[in-house]
């Protein structure tokens, strides 16, 4: 899926086993601009995104759900001088802990009874700056975790892994 050949150095290390991570916290955006909702637990519906999202699509988008990394939350806090920096500041859909997200861009994982292919990075918006202050944008930068495509739908529980297949 990333285009390299297992075959080649670089494309070993790519396909080499990953530890799997621990899905944390699970957030949907109901409408633009609307609080958040938390749920335990979200349905991912295959080629069109979370139910109870405001960015599913019927046209299979790269960009049907969005995750990011509990480490880089708390890189983002360190960069920004702050304690913690809450998940749904960000807007983002799940939040894991313990797995690498930037390796699985290209690749196929499974959180719960879903399965998803890391289709891009999630860049952070202009609006970071009125979210954090001045350098909101490039606290985030190269830390906004990652877009996803659902490939087979399920349900996702906060404690589910979240493994690479």
């Amino acid at each position: 899926m990333t285009g390299l050949s297992p075959d080649t150095p670089l494309g070993r290390l790519i396909a080499a086993p990953m530890r799997p991570g621990l899905l944390t916290w699970i957030g949907l955006r109901p409408a633009r601009h609307a609080a958040m909702t938390l749920p335990e637990e979200a349905t991912l519906i295959a080629q069109t995104g979370i139910v109870g999202d405001r960015y599913r699509t019927t046209r299979d988008g790269a960009r049907q759900v969005t995750l990011i990394a509990a480490e880089d939350l708390a890189a983002i806090a360190a960069f920004l001088g702050r304690d913690s920096v809450a998940p749904e500041l960000l807007r983002r859909n799940l939040v894991t802990r313990g797995i690498n997200l930037v390796a699985l861009k290209g690749q196929r994982f499974r959180i719960g009874a879903a399965l998803l292919e890391g289709s891009g990075e999630c860049a952070p918006c202009s609006k970071m700056e009125a979210t954090f202050g001045v350098g909101g944008y490039n606290a985030i930068r190269g830390r906004g975790g990652i877009t996803a495509r659902v490939v087979e739908g399920g349900t996702v529980r906060i404690g589910d892994p979240v493994e690479r297949v």
